[in-house]
């Protein structure tokens, strides 16, 4: 007589390797945007810093970053500074409050929608300025 061990079945892990979630993409994104604006403000306080040392190279710096490309960035750095703000509000709020915990999937898309809506509003002018529109 042969004794047979019921098997569970496997789990199968749907996603990326961390799972994927609402609440995960929201964690890493947060990170990206915060390390972000940090080397931002690096680079900024050295090339204001410049000033004091050679006032002709802060005027070369900032010749350099009257450029398309660096138009470019500072729409990256808007949309940086937006989405980790909302997000940020979005912790804060399931941090405090168990109804936010409850609702967390959909505060992170009212997060998505409302840095959508800044965006629109902001792209268009800033892209007209950048490229002399």
């Amino acid at each position: 007589m042969a004794n047979t061990v019921a098997r569970e079945p496997r789990t199968v892990i749907r996603g990326t390797l961390y799972r994927g979630h609402e609440g995960m993409w929201s964690w890493v994104l947060h990170r990206i945007t915060g390390v972000g604006m940090y080397f931002f403000l690096l680079v900024h306080i050295l090339d204001t810093a410049t000033v004091r040392l050679d006032p002709e190279l802060y005027n070369v710096v900032m010749e350099a970053y009257k450029t398309p490309i660096m138009g470019l960035g500072e729409a990256g750095l808007v949309a940086a500074i937006v989405f980790h703000a909302f997000n940020g509000l979005r912790i804060i709020l399931v941090d405090m409050t168990r109804w936010a915990v409850r609702h967390q999937r959909a505060l992170f898309y009212g997060v998505l929608v409302l840095w959508t809506v800044v965006m629109v509003a902001f792209l268009p002018r800033h892209l007209m300025h950048v490229f002399g529109g």
